[in-house]
């Protein structure tokens, strides 16, 4: 498992399939280490994230559900806007769910611990 530098922080990477992976939640703990989980629920609220994961989604997946995601983005940034992963991949025909299996049956990734 490589790491890279940012901001003093370091970041792990993880290589499957010949893909790079960063990890979302090393960059998370840098700004709050107790409550990284926090963190990126508020990342995911945010219109400009919820607009780039849009972008990524219609280049990458054919089966992208733009119908689902007009909603997402029409109430991205309001306060009563809440997202999860889990609900983007249900609503939206994610191509990340492969992704996400992948990394999360790889014993040497670290796992986030619930609390």
């Amino acid at each position: 498992m490589a790491k890279i530098k940012v901001l003093n922080t370091d970041i792990t990477i993880v290589k499957q399939n010949k893909e790079d992976y960063i990890s979302l939640t090393d960059m998370a703990k840098s700004r709050n280490p107790n409550n990284a989980n926090e963190i990126i629920r508020n990342w995911l609220r945010n219109r400009n994230t919820i607009e780039f994961l849009g972008t990524w989604e219609k280049i990458y997946n054919p089966n992208f559900n733009t119908v689902e995601f007009d909603g997402f983005r029409k109430e991205a940034g309001l306060n009563s806007f809440t997202l999860s992963t889990k609900k983007w991949v249900e609503k939206l025909n994610q191509v990340a769910i492969s992704q996400m299996k992948i990394l999360t049956k790889d014993d040497n990734i670290k796992k986030l611990e619930s609390k």
